[in-house]
């Protein structure tokens, strides 16, 4: 099992197509998140990545602890604690994708409903964790998911 702590867009008002420059009007807020994956089941079968599935499984990807308004998401910071341990700490500002990118790239193949979330995606530091390891994910104006592998 991977770790991977990222922000999460949360969709206010619905868009499709939606341009760049009026993506962030349909744009919520912000979550934590723990990107979780079965990473060994991904290439299983050559011919198909299961990404889906290694992504999808009950329990995966917690969110919280809050839905924050108000932030400049080029602003924040993502810090991923393993079991006390720091092993992410990034800018969003360093991310391929901004926000308003991400929003608008998405939005034309999909329509976003209020209550969407997008990942963001992540950067180095993301690892394993075994049963028992707890991970958090803190970003400064929203708070601190923290969530225990079982």
């Amino acid at each position: 099992m991977v770790f991977e702590g990222e922000l999460g867009i949360v969709i206010g008002r619905s868009c499709k197509q939606v341009s760049e420059h009026h993506a962030m009007a349909h744009v919520f807020g912000f979550t934590c998140a723990n990107d979780v994956t079965v990473a060994d089941i991904l290439h299983r079968d050559a011919s198909f990545a299961q990404w889906v599935r290694a992504k999808g499984f009950d329990t995966f990807c917690p969110l919280g602890p809050a839905v924050a308004t108000g932030l400049d998401p080029a602003k924040l910071r993502v810090r991923t604690v393993l079991n006390g341990e720091v092993r992410q700490d990034y800018p969003i500002a360093d991310m391929r994708f901004s926000v308003a990118q991400l929003v608008s790239l998405i939005s034309q193949d999909m329509s976003l409903l209020p209550g969407d979330v997008i990942l963001c995606g992540t950067s180095v530091g993301v690892g394993s964790m075994k049963p028992g390891s707890t991970v958090q994910v803190e970003i400064a104006g929203i708070g601190t998911l923290s969530n225990r592998f079982e």
